[in-house]
């Protein structure tokens, strides 16, 4: 039986090296684990040693980043501008389900972009697109055209089939669209007053544990010992900055258009179920940036907003504001992304810093475009379909469902897969509405 994530040695594996992003001192600690797995040949009696390796990695002494980085709401707003007020929002109800609509099927389209090459490393996703002269990425990925021999170095995402061109007829299921169904699942039953509790729990009777991974997976187990948030988020946890809560995001921001805090705060009740700091801030960050979209100009503008809800000397928002000014002075989106992976390409291809950096990237070198903006989150590789999910959604938002290409939408048929109770094969249409009608509650909160 093949359980991934929540092994004892991969657990203590992932948080030695969570301390040292930390900037904990954990040297002794790392030496010593490292020296064990060369003398304990025995999984069982290697296990034995990480209790003892827990305890003393909670006695090691916070980072400098503690001061500036917490993990408490109101912490986190006064770390940072966080603006009271609504922004000026005038928007037809027409004109809202259209960008809510938008906001759907853009993150659907990018979601499906980027399936068959999750986790893929960057130099061989251009290799596969350029040995069937498709590069750069311009449409829904093929298995047509592309060498054999393409495929002894790497070989595509094990959900791939679904996701190829030939073989898509509407959106399949995936856990970065599962999220924003379920959070509409908790907004519709809960109100605007629903807790990070009643979002776990909504997971526990709704998701089967190995439906979520990583942080999400550690959280449910933990839940399963009776833990409560936010120690679900933080007991034995190392993946508690990934990109886990990032992903679920977007419903915040759609039910709160032109209200990036509520969006944020939103964002917040459900990421510190499973996350702390910089994974509070990744959902936080989006929620606020979809929020703004509804009525922003263009995507810096939005993305200038989000920043105002996450703490200014935070990892994540220098990381935003290192890749902000990036495009300011490198034109070539290819020779920005070189610089994104050779100062953040020290984290795990599914972190909450590096692949909010590439998506920043993404946005801004799209210019507003959408093709060229889902498909530069694609290219740019690490977590190619939450990435490509985030932008399709910032910029359907942006643009609206009636404006987007037909060449990304049409496929989708209009309908969703998932094993969530009550949405499978529902329509994007039937999802907007019911969107729709939580912005109308949520905005007598």
């Amino acid at each position: 039986m093949r359980i991934t994530w929540i092994k004892p040695e991969e657990l203590i594996e992932h948080e030695l090296v969570q301390a040292v992003e930390e900037n904990r001192d954990v040297a002794s600690l790392r030496a010593y684990w490292e020296e064990a797995k060369m003398t304990k040949l025995d999984v069982a009696e290697l296990r034995q040693l990480i209790p003892g390796l827990w305890s003393q990695l909670a006695a090691v002494p916070p980072g400098p980043y503690e001061a500036v980085e917490p993990s408490e709401l109101a912490g986190i707003f006064q770390q940072c501008m966080a603006p009271k007020s609504p922004l000026n929002i005038d928007l037809d109800s027409t004109t809202l389900r259209d960008k809510i609509l938008g906001g759907w099927l853009g993150r659907s389209a990018g979601c499906l972009l980027g399936k068959p090459v999750e986790g893929k490393p960057r130099e061989w996703i251009e290799m596969l697109l350029k040995s069937s002269n498709r590069w750069p990425l311009d449409n829904y990925f093929t298995a047509q055209g592309v060498p054999s021999e393409v495929f002894a170095q790497c070989t595509w995402h094990k959900s791939y089939v679904e996701a190829l061109r030939e073989n898509i007829v509407c959106m399949p299921e995936d856990d970065d669209l599962n999220y924003s169904m379920l959070n509409l699942h908790v907004a519709e039953t809960f109100g605007p007053a629903f807790t990070g509790e009643d979002v776990l729990q909504t997971w526990l009777t709704t998701l089967p544990v190995l439906q979520l991974f990583t942080a999400e997976r550690v959280a449910y187990l933990n839940a399963l010992h009776l833990l409560t948030p936010p120690d679900t988020a933080t007991y034995q946890n190392p993946y508690r900055e990934w990109i886990g809560a990032q992903i679920r995001a977007d419903l915040w921001g759609w039910i709160a258009p032109g209200n990036p805090r509520l969006a944020a705060e939103l964002a917040y009740r459900d990421a510190m179920i499973s996350h702390t700091k910089n994974g509070v801030y990744g959902e936080m960050f989006f929620a606020a940036v979809i929020s703004a979209s509804f009525i922003a100009e263009n995507v810096q503008d939005a993305i200038m907003i989000g920043l105002e809800y996450i703490p200014r000397q935070s990892r994540l928002s220098q990381a935003i504001c290192s890749t902000v000014e990036l495009h300011r002075q490198i034109e070539c989106f290819e020779e920005a992304v070189d610089r994104i992976v050779d100062k953040f390409g020290k984290y795990h291809w599914v972190h909450t810093i590096n692949n909010t950096a590439l998506v920043v990237a993404a946005l801004l070198y799209g210019n507003n475009d959408f093709e060229k903006s889902i498909c530069n989150a694609v290219m740019g590789g690490w977590d190619t379909d939450c990435n490509g999910a985030t932008v399709g959604s910032i910029l359907g938002v942006l643009h609206g469902a009636e404006t987007l290409p037909a060449k990304w939408i049409k496929p989708l048929n209009n309908r969703i897969r998932t094993s969530l109770h009550g949405f499978d094969n529902s329509s994007f249409d039937e999802l907007a509405e019911r969107t729709l009608v939580q912005v109308q509650q949520f905005a007598r909160k």
